[in-house]
């Protein structure tokens, strides 16, 4: 990767040294040849300046250029008509063809100052031009100098601008090494500590690196294992939960087939002799088997509910109605318990299971009587909070403890298991609430002191069917 990155870096560098060449030799010799052009006017107002028109022009001429001037150049005297008077490479100027039309000297007359660039037949080869005209007389000073176009001075320019490029080259490439080491060191470092992804409890330890965009890695990379880790602590936790599933649910089930098995044996074997004893044994029987089909079906429902599978009839529930058909239901346990049960329900309707409604609150009412004292009470207040209709069910019970109340929602947990064995439960009630409460999007929350009872706080959405079907 860092060779990459270097090569890359070299070839945009090398582009952008050679785009610049070319726009420096441009610009650079645009600008020679203008210093070049104004040098030129200068010479010509000096010879100008020299010359006494009223003399032999062309004897003048010579002798000035002679002393003054560089052989190459060429200093031409003109009329204001286009006649040739004088010049320093022609013997016979008269002879030369009128001048009028040259676009240096149209130009000069036109603007007093002319420039042009052509091959000249006269001396067989391409020249620069300058015109100027005369500050003496009717006349116009050219001077000359052989010119190839640019070519000229880029080949003046070009050492100099090769040995620049050749610096900044070096120190870029230096520069450009630092810098692939600036982002390759933290990427190979960030590698080396991904590695560690393939660990059971991978640690990650990077430092605050020099670019934002590789602490971004570095801050992903740490909240990716982060999530990995929760997740896989998740997956351990939901093992742990299905294999005490499994054991429980077992264990719940051996129980009542134990006792239905040895009442059955004995029954068959002769051994019981009295009606009212037979009798007896087969209520037993008959009281064992249908403890356990309501452990059968609250496992089956808890399935359907965790797997989204349950079959539910939504329909418009009235609360107010269906509270008093659980209060009815509930009263016979609650005379046992010598409980007393409240209620204050607003007249409110969802769109929801009836049935799923009336597991849910009967669960919690009934958990309320059980888990209390002679004398005690339970209320159950139903109102609206905004778009969620609010389940509270409150008791003056024994309570739960704090260590506790983080697994009544398991299933097979029992606060008081000699109890709850005495009271037929299957253990499975509240963590029937809690999925019936996540099935409808719902939440809900436990506050309980022990010795001062409990209260379980459910929110619904009055939107609850949209909620569940997706």
């Amino acid at each position: 990767m860092k060779r990459a990155i270097l090569l890359r870096f070299v070839a945009i560098l090398m582009l952008a040294l050679a785009v610049s060449s070319v726009f420096s030799y441009y610009f650079i010799g645009k600008n020679m040849l203008k210093n070049n052009r104004q040098s030129m006017i200068n010479t010509a107002h000096v010879v100008d300046y020299a010359l006494d028109y009223e003399g032999d022009l062309q004897e003048q001429l010579l002798r000035l250029h002679e002393a003054t001037m560089d052989e190459q150049s060429r200093i031409t005297i003109i009329t204001e008509d286009g006649t040739v008077v004088a010049d320093n490479e022609i013997e016979q100027p008269k002879s030369l063809e009128n001048h009028l039309e040259r676009e240096e000297v149209k130009e000069a007359l036109k603007t007093g100052t002319g420039f042009s660039s052509r091959y000249s037949a006269s001396l067989g080869r391409s020249m620069l031009y300058v015109a100027i005209c005369s500050g003496k007389g009717p006349y116009v000073i050219r001077m000359s100098v052989p010119y190839t176009n640019m070519l000229d001075y880029m080949i003046l320019i070009f050492p100099l601008l090769l040995l620049g490029t050749g610096i900044a080259f070096v120190i870029s490439v230096i520069i450009a090494v630092r810098f692939t080491n600036t982002i390759t060191t933290p990427l190979n470092e960030i590698s080396r500590e991904m590695v560690k992804v393939r660990g059971e409890n991978p640690s990650f330890t990077f430092r605050q690196y020099k670019y934002k965009e590789l602490n971004v890695i570095s801050q992903t990379t740490m909240k990716m294992a982060a999530e990995i880790r929760e997740h896989m602590d998740r997956l351990e936790k939901e093992k742990r939960i299905r294999q005490e599933f499994f054991s429980n649910a077992s264990h719940e089930l051996k129980t009542p087939i134990t006792s239905i098995k040895g009442y059955a044996e004995l029954l068959d074997q002769g051994f019981v002799k009295d009606e009212a004893t037979k009798k007896d044994f087969i209520a037993r029987i008959l009281k064992e088997t249908d403890n356990m089909t309501n452990l059968i079906n609250d496992i089956l429902m808890i399935s359907r509910l965790e797997a989204k599978e349950a079959e539910v009839t939504y329909s418009m529930v009235r609360i107010a109605p269906l509270l008093t058909e659980i209060f009815e239901s509930a009263e016979p346990i609650a005379a046992e318990y010598q409980v007393t049960l409240h209620k204050e329900c607003e007249p409110l309707t969802i769109e929801a299971s009836a049935k799923q409604l009336r597991e849910l609150i009967m669960n919690l009412v009934s958990n309320g009587i059980k888990y209390n004292h002679p004398g005690g009470n339970v209320w159950v207040e139903i109102s609206s909070e905004g778009p969620d209709m609010c389940i509270r069910v409150r008791d003056d019970g024994c309570g739960i403890s704090k260590e506790e109340q983080e697994r009544v929602f398991e299933r097979f947990y029992r606060v008081d298991k000699g109890r709850s064995k005495k009271m037929g439960g299957t253990g499975l009630g509240l963590s029937i609430v809690k999925h019936i409460v996540e099935f409808y999007g719902g939440h809900i929350e436990l506050t309980s002191t022990p010795g001062k009872g409990s209260c379980f706080t459910v929110t619904i959405p009055f939107s609850a069917q949209n909620k569940a079907k997706s």
